[in-house]
């Protein structure tokens, strides 16, 4: 948890790259896996908005797609999530499966 925050605060702090890669340290231990699937799932959402104003709206979407499959409430139900997608959306082209969870999530029209 103390890694995931370090992360969070390092982008807040206005370094996305640096975050980026503390995040990806964090999430390839195994504490990771013994986090709860909402809180995995909610830092994943946060981490998704560093890696867009990192420039990187793919790598964002495939973050919420994550996010989704481990705890589809909090993409669904959470404004930021909604918020996070949308941005991704407007930020260009995305693939079909990121456009699909937008369309669930009623974000787009089919």
């Amino acid at each position: 948890m103390v890694d995931l925050a370090r992360a969070l605060t390092t982008a807040r702090l206005g370094d996305n790259h640096r975050a980026i890669d503390l995040h990806q340290r964090a999430t390839s231990s195994d504490a990771w896996q013994r986090l709860p699937a909402e809180h995995r799932a909610a830092h994943l959402i946060d981490i998704a908005r560093v890696h867009l104003d990192a420039g990187n709206h793919h790598t964002a979407g495939r973050t919420l797609l994550i996010a989704d499959h481990i705890a589809p409430a909090e993409v669904r139900l959470q404004p930021v999530a909604h918020a996070t997608l949308t941005a991704v959306l407007r930020a260009g082209p995305t693939p079909a499966d990121v456009t699909r969870l937008a369309t669930i999530i009623g974000l787009t029209r089919t």
